[in-house]
């Protein structure tokens, strides 16, 4: 009697549940991953509230005002169905800044992604040294837009900059950057070169990760460094290009701080069509006509535009990017 009443206590333990069957390892398991779920999403509800609010609430509002004439100084709206859609194909302004913008960005990205490659080939050559050079490289990514804008305005200036003096010493008459409309897009190009370090850095990594053994017997069958670099190089760090270029392009078609700053800061831009890019003229009809009902709906067609080229993107890195994994 006393050997069974010892057997039923401890069939009642923790390794039991309350028939006297012990617990299952898959039971305990599930009940584990289940706290560590809950603890995981306590510890990132911050930025999960902080996305349904400042992000996605934002996103959803910014779609309601699109459909209506909003009044800032009153906080009310009227509603205005697809005027505002339909003033988007009849202002000759939304043409032309989109098209700036286009352009720009096929001409910034390529250039971002080239400059930042070498700059990564190079810390990747130079080896114990590479730590010092990558910071000195990273720096101008940490300065202001501001301060760099102040000083491309000296350096870009077409009588006195620097960059035209330079030119000078070999006889060449430099262009007047920040009026002539040719030059007006090189000149935002050049100031966003400068800040192709954090490209740099994605590249370097990924340069780091490629196998050494590839170049080894590459060398082995003959084939020299640049061979070795459209060969093994390239298809090896193409998800760091692919990611690099996605992410630059979305960058470039919402380009504002730096067309703005250069040309549209103290109101006296001496070749506005030029200059005006979408962001910079999406920002006129928020803020300063505060026409927020047609600047939301210039930021949806902005979105969809976007939306649309990443997708083109994705589909043509299916048969371009090269992922270890795959066979």
């Amino acid at each position: 009697m006393a050997i069974l009443t010892g057997a039923s206590r401890s069939g009642t333990g923790t390794g039991a549940d309350h028939g006297g069957r012990a617990r299952s390892p898959k039971r305990r398991a599930s009940k584990y991953n289940k706290r560590e779920a809950i603890a995981g999403y306590l510890f990132i509800s911050p930025w999960i509230v902080g996305f349904l609010v400042f992000t996605l609430g934002a996103m959803l509002y910014s779609l309601y005002i699109s459909f209506s004439n909003y009044n800032l100084a009153t906080n009310s709206a009227s509603p205005a169905g697809f005027d505002n859609y339909a003033q988007l194909f009849q202002d000759p302004k939304v043409a032309l800044s989109l098209s700036n913008t286009l352009f720009y960005a096929i001409m910034a990205v390529p250039l971002e992604i080239v400059f930042a490659l070498l700059l990564a080939l190079l810390l990747n050559w130079v080896g114990r040294a590479a730590g010092a050079f990558r910071t000195l490289y990273y720096l101008p990514k940490m300065t202001p837009a501001v301060a760099t804008a102040s000083i491309f305005l000296l350096l870009l200036n077409g009588n006195t900059g620097a960059i035209n003096r330079f030119l000078a010493i070999f006889g060449i008459q430099g262009p007047q950057w920040l009026i002539d409309p040719n030059w007006v897009k090189p000149s935002i190009v050049l100031m966003t070169l400068w800040g192709v370090s954090g490209t740099m850095v994605i590249f370097l990594a990924a340069l780091k990760n490629v196998p050494r053994d590839l170049y080894e017997v590459a060398s082995l069958d003959g084939a020299g460094p640049i061979r070795q670099f459209f060969t093994i190089t390239i298809p090896m760090i193409s998800p760091a290009i692919f990611f690099n270029v996605v992410v630059l392009t979305i960058a470039a078609l919402q380009v504002f701080d730096q067309a703005y700053l250069l040309f549209w800061r103290d109101q006296t831009n001496a070749s506005p069509d030029s200059s005006l890019f979408y962001g910079v003229y999406l920002f006129q009809q928020a803020f300063r006509q505060f026409n927020f009902g047609f600047a939301a709906a210039m930021a949806w067609l902005l979105f969809v535009i976007i939306l649309l080229i990443t997708l083109g993107q994705v589909k043509v890195s299916n048969r371009l990017v090269y992922y270890e994994g795959d066979k």
